[in-house]
């Protein structure tokens, strides 16, 4: 018999007293730019990292990706520790996908060639089964008759789109988005979080640093608040966006919330 105290579903992702630093180019010591961060993430999970920017939302997604290494604490994927240094990457990142502000598209490549290129070289598709993964997630997303395009040729919120098909393509365990509506005019900003809402409605497990306050609320499964490299509150979207608990938490809301 499960205890009532047993978790319903074991944590795709845990972060336990995650810290990371920088060299100051200024002056001697080290700069924290995440300081004793946790975070748990279950199968299907939506969670919406807020707080202003260099509170360390964007650090920890690269930290998550191991982009970036840690200087403490421990990062758990899949139930194995992945912040080992003895982790390769590359491996890890078969079963993550990341999605940037800035795109990161190969500009000399076509959106379809963009998107088949992970599955056939590290997941070992075969042309035929990359091409038809591509084209079945690029016509859901509107990007048909864009395959053979090169992305100077697209929007910014086509190419946006085509990142999110691109991460999409390699069936991701966890998708991490970073202010993927940063660099987008406002009226692009609007088709890339429907993307992201079908995706969320489809039981996609995403961990994204956003700007959207009102997307999070809508969205998000938890809400954590980011100040200063630490998470200062975190719990439901209705809690956290709409009954904060800490005062750095309402004078953030405050200054990004409409009156």
């Amino acid at each position: 018999m499960t205890s009532p105290l047993t978790p319903l579903l074991t944590p795709l992702l845990e972060v336990r007293n995650v810290r990371k630093t920088y060299p100051r180019h200024d002056e001697p010591g080290r700069r924290v730019v995440l300081d004793d961060v946790s975070l748990t993430v279950s199968p299907g999970d939506v969670v919406c990292l807020i707080g202003s920017s260099g509170s360390g939302k964007s650090t920890l997604l690269r930290c998550l990706d191991l982009l970036e290494p840690i200087d403490d604490g421990v990062i758990e994927f899949q139930g194995r520790e992945i912040s080992d240094p003895l982790v390769d990457p590359r491996v890890v990142r078969r079963d993550i996908g990341m999605v940037f502000q800035a795109y990161n598209l190969f500009p000399h490549l076509s959106v379809l060639d963009n998107c088949t290129l992970a599955p056939r070289k590290v997941h070992g598709l075969s042309p035929a089964a990359a091409r038809d993964r591509a084209h079945e997630l690029l016509g859901r997303f509107g990007l048909a008759e864009h395959v053979h395009k090169h992305p100077d040729r697209l929007s910014g919120g086509q190419q946006q789109r085509v990142a999110l098909v691109r991460a999409l393509c390699t069936d991701p365990a966890l998708l991490l988005l970073d202010e993927i509506t940063a660099a987008l005019d406002p009226e692009l900003v609007g088709e890339v979080l429907d993307i992201v809402r079908d995706l969320a409605a489809a039981g996609t497990t995403m961990v994204l640093a956003t700007h959207e306050m009102s997307f999070a609320r809508e969205v998000a499964t938890h809400v954590c608040f980011l100040d200063g490299g630490r998470i200062v509150e975190e719990g439901p979207p209705a809690q956290v966006l709409g009954a904060p608990e800490q005062e750095r938490t309402r004078a953030f809301l405050r200054r990004v919330l409409p009156d």
